[in-house]
């Protein structure tokens, strides 16, 4: 574990035992990873598309290159920043080129990561190439329900400027 990455006030799981967590320790192998997974996360689900975005990038700038953890990150951002631009600005070819890549970095990333159901998320990233409605309703899954975000959410995207 990187000392940089350590944060003894973050929660574990509220279900399950999602890659990441550590249920000997009790700890996160990356806390930090996952506070902003939990942020990005539920803002997602609100709709809020580039604070979510801001919240996965953010924390993808603690990993190197060929990890796990940037790998997936750097997906999660890719899925964010499509997102924004289906809904923001009708840019379906944009949210498609994003996508794609989005796909390529969470291809081999575990399928319930830091909580993430990252299968979900690539199966649902996959149907909007072909139908962007595929994203309307859709949430992401975080350890077995869909948190949607409160002002401790905004507070944090924004303490990231």
């Amino acid at each position: 574990m990187s000392d940089h990455t350590r944060d003894s006030t973050v929660e574990p799981p509220s279900s399950g035992a999602p890659t990441g967590w550590n249920a000997e320790t009790g700890e996160w192998e990356h806390a930090t990873l996952r506070r902003a997974v939990v942020h990005g996360v539920r803002l997602y689900n609100v709709g809020e598309f580039h604070e979510s975005h801001d919240c996965f990038e953010a924390e993808w700038y603690n990993y190197g290159n060929g990890t796990t953890e940037s790998a997936f990150l750097h997906g999660m951002v890719q899925v964010a920043a499509g997102a924004y631009k289906h809904f923001d600005f009708e840019n379906d070819d944009g949210m498609r080129s994003l996508f794609e890549t989005a796909l390529q970095y969470l291809r081999s990333t575990p399928g319930d990561y830091y909580g993430v159901d990252v299968l979900d998320v690539r199966t649902v990233v996959t149907n909007a190439l072909n139908d962007p409605t595929a994203l309307h309703g859709w949430q992401i899954e975080l350890d077995g329900a869909f948190p949607e975000a409160d002002e401790t959410d905004f507070e944090y995207a924004e303490s990231l400027e």
